[in-house]
């Protein structure tokens, strides 16, 4: 059993291990180009740990196996959607960067049920996008009750993500 807990920079090198081994698995699944090696930047994760935005699913030895970024919006990249719509204008929390280090064990599920209760708990809803070659996080996503809305680019490199929003 595990659970959610915010990072510290303790946390950071662990961190670091399982984007690493998610990164391993997306290129074993057919998604070579989401995530390139060495994304997401340490920098990065870093930051989020600083800003209190990242989160971590540990074991009950505290060990990190699943890890999140939960923001509040806006996120820019969302700004402009192609090919649909945002169900509304209000105020949003967004999840990034989820990765998990051992697939198939419910880490990646608890985590979005956490960040579901979490924006559920501040009357905000829920914003996510994802490659379109991630077929496991699309159906992680729809499976926690999330509507495809279109899709959105990323400023960093150009490159177009599925967006999906959760009331």
């Amino acid at each position: 059993m595990g659970t959610i807990r915010p990072a510290t920079m303790e946390d950071l090198d662990r961190a670091m291990e399982v984007y690493a081994l998610a990164q391993q698995f997306m290129v074993k699944t057919g998604n070579p180009n989401q995530w390139q090696p060495g994304f997401p930047y340490r920098s990065m994760i870093e930051h989020d740990i600083e800003e209190g935005h990242m989160m971590l699913w540990v074991d009950g030895e505290d060990v990190a196996q699943g890890c999140f970024a939960f923001l509040p919006g806006p996120e820019h990249d969302y700004d402009e959607i192609f090919e649909g719509a945002w169900p509304d204008d209000e105020p949003y929390d967004v999840v990034h960067r989820v990765a998990t280090a051992q697939q198939h064990r419910g880490i990646g599920g608890a985590m979005m049920d956490w960040a579901l209760a979490r924006a559920a708990a501040e009357g905000k809803p829920l914003r996510i996008d994802t490659h379109r070659d991630n077929k496991p996080m699309q159906s992680l996503i729809l499976s926690r009750g999330f509507s495809y809305c279109g899709i959105v680019h990323i400023h960093r490199n150009g490159e177009e993500r599925l967006a999906y929003a959760h009331a």
